[in-house]
C-alpha cells in the first residue's frame, strides 16, 4: 500500500499526500475576514483517485470552508461565521464573530499508511478575550486502494471565567436548524445527491434532525460523472451520542453530526470537553457506505459492527 507523506509549511498549513495525490490540506492560519470567524479548515479534500470532495468559501455561505470545526453559538460569541440567529429577529449581523487563533503545531509525523499532527489554539472573542483553549489532533489513514479516512480529536477547556453554553440556532428558537460542530460542505456537483444512513438512502429533509451514529453523502462529479462517498462517524463517547444530524442536499451538499442541535451543553469555568470523529472518503457510491462506516469505526477503536457487537 502507498505510504502517506505529510508536508508542513511552517506558519501556514499541513498537507497529506498519497503518492501523486494531495488528499487534504489543513490551513491553520488563514487570512480570513473577521466577519467569517477565522478558523482552521481542511480544503481541498480529495479521494484516492484525486477527485475533489470539498468546497471553499461558496458564494451562498462564504464562511463554509471544506471540513471545519465550526460553532455558531459559544456563549454570546459566533465561531461559525456570518450573522447570528436572534430569537424574534431572525439572522442579525452582530459584532460577535470570534477567531480560532493558531498558537502552535506539535507532534507532526507520518509512518506507513498513517499521518498525524496536533494543533493548539485559542478561541478569542471579538472583544479580544480568550474564552477557550483547544488541543486538537488530526490523523489520516489509508483504508484501501479506493478509500482513506481522517480522524478528528479535540479537547476544549473553558477559560472564560464563567459558565459557557454551546448551542445552535435551534437552541435560540429556529426550528430544525441545529447546525454546529464538525461540518463538511460538498462540491456544487453534489447538490441533489443522496444521503445514506444505516437503513439505506433517504432524503436529506427527512433525515435532518435524526439521531444516528453515522451518515454519508454520495454525489457525482462533473466531467467524468464518477461517484464519490463522504462519511462521518460520531465517537461513542461523545456528548449526546448518537447525535442529531444537520444535513442538506437540495440546496447544497453538507453533513454535520451536531452535538448541540436542540439542547445546550454548559461547560463550567476550568472544565474541559472532548469530541472525536472519523471521516471516510471513498471512490464509491451508496453501496459502499456500510463497509466504509465499519472501517472508520475500527479506526476510531470501536467495534466495527456497532454497539451490539458482531452479528
Amino acid at each position: 500500500m502507498t505510504a502517506l507523506a505529510l508536508r508542513h509549511d511552517i506558519g501556514s498549513a499541513l498537507t497529506v499526500r498519497a503518492g501523486d495525490v494531495e488528499l487534504a490540506r489543513y490551513d491553520y492560519a488563514p487570512d480570513t475576514s473577521q466577519v467569517e470567524s477565522p478558523k482552521p479548515f481542511l480544503h481541498p479534500v480529495r479521494t484516492r483517485a484525486g477527485r475533489l470532495v470539498s468546497l471553499f468559501r461558496p458564494h451562498d455561505h462564504v464562511w463554509h470552508k471544506g471540513i471545519a470545526w465550526s460553532l455558531p453559538n459559544v456563549g454570546e460569541d459566533n465561531f461559525w461565521g456570518g450573522p447570528t440567529y436572534v430569537r424574534g429577529r431572525s439572522y442579525v449581523q452582530l459584532d460577535n464573530n470570534g477567531t480560532q487563533r493558531h498558537r502552535r503545531v506539535v507532534d507532526v509525523g507520518a509512518s506507513g499508511g498513517t499521518a498525524w499532527f496536533t494543533h493548539d489554539l485559542d478561541w478569542v472573542a471579538r472583544s479580544g478575550r480568550t474564552v477557550l483553549t483547544e488541543r486538537r489532533t488530526v490523523g489520516a489513514a489509508l483504508l484501501s486502494a479506493r478509500a482513506w479516512a481522517l480522524t478528528f480529536d479535540t479537547t476544549m477547556t473553558n477559560t472564560s471565567g464563567g459558565d459557557l453554553a454551546f448551542g445552535s440556532p435551534t437552541t435560540k428558537g429556529r426550528e430544525n436548524a441545529g447546525y454546529g460542530g464538525l461540518f463538511w460542505r460538498g462540491p456544487r456537483s453534489f447538490t441533489g445527491g443522496g444521503v445514506v444512513a444505516a437503513e439505506g438512502v433517504g432524503r436529506a429533509e427527512d433525515l435532518r434532525g435524526r439521531r444516528a451514529e453515522w451518515m454519508a453523502f454520495t454525489g457525482r462529479h462533473d466531467g467524468d460523472g464518477a461517484d464519490s462517498l463522504v462519511l462521518l462517524v460520531d465517537h461513542v463517547d461523545n456528548p449526546d451520542h448518537p447525535p442529531r444530524w444537520f444535513v442538506r442536499s437540495a440546496e447544497f451538499a453538507c453533513l454535520n453530526p451536531a452535538p448541540f442541535f436542540s439542547e445546550e451543553l454548559v461547560l463550567a469555568d476550568g472544565d474541559a470537553v472532548r469530541f472525536r470523529y472519523g471521516a471516510g472518503v471513498a471512490d464509491g457510491d451508496a453501496d459502499d457506505a456500510g463497509d466504509l462506516a465499519d472501517a472508520v469505526r475500527e479506526l476510531l477503536g470501536q467495534d466495527p459492527h456497532g454497539p451490539g457487537g458482531a452479528a
